[in-house]
């Protein structure tokens, strides 16, 4: 079983910055893809940005496209997610997500890290 753990969130003023990290627990960690999503209060979750473990293709949400960076680093099994620019409407629960090969859903999730903007 895979646990992911989130670090990084907080609380920052608009325009700041803040770079969320995400480390897989396991030792053999290959998945198809690592993505992060976010939850505002009374609100859907949605997509922010993902990215392929083998080939590094990555993609964004629209909102947050110029502004976020996704990366990852096989070795250390980590995605990391920088944040640029930040907004009072990017303040959310995000959480880290990894997607299995030949699956077409994200089947692990970690915990979720708070962020928040403030205006």
């Amino acid at each position: 079983q895979v646990q992911l753990v989130e670090s990084g969130g907080g609380l920052v003023q608009a325009g700041g910055s803040l770079r969320l990290s995400c480390t897989a627990s396991t030792h053999t960690f290959s998945p198809y893809a690592m993505g992060w999503f976010r939850q505002a209060p009374g609100k859907e979750r949605e997509f922010v940005a993902s990215i392929t473990w083998s080939g590094g293709t990555t993609y964004y949400a629209d909102s947050v496209k110029g502004r976020f960076t996704i990366s990852r680093d096989n070795a250390e099994n980590t995605v990391c997610l920088q944040m640029n620019s930040l907004k009072p409407e990017d303040t959310a629960v995000y959480y880290c997500a990894a997607r299995d090969w030949g699956r077409s859903r994200y089947s692990y999730w970690g915990q979720g890290t708070q962020v928040t903007v403030s205006s």
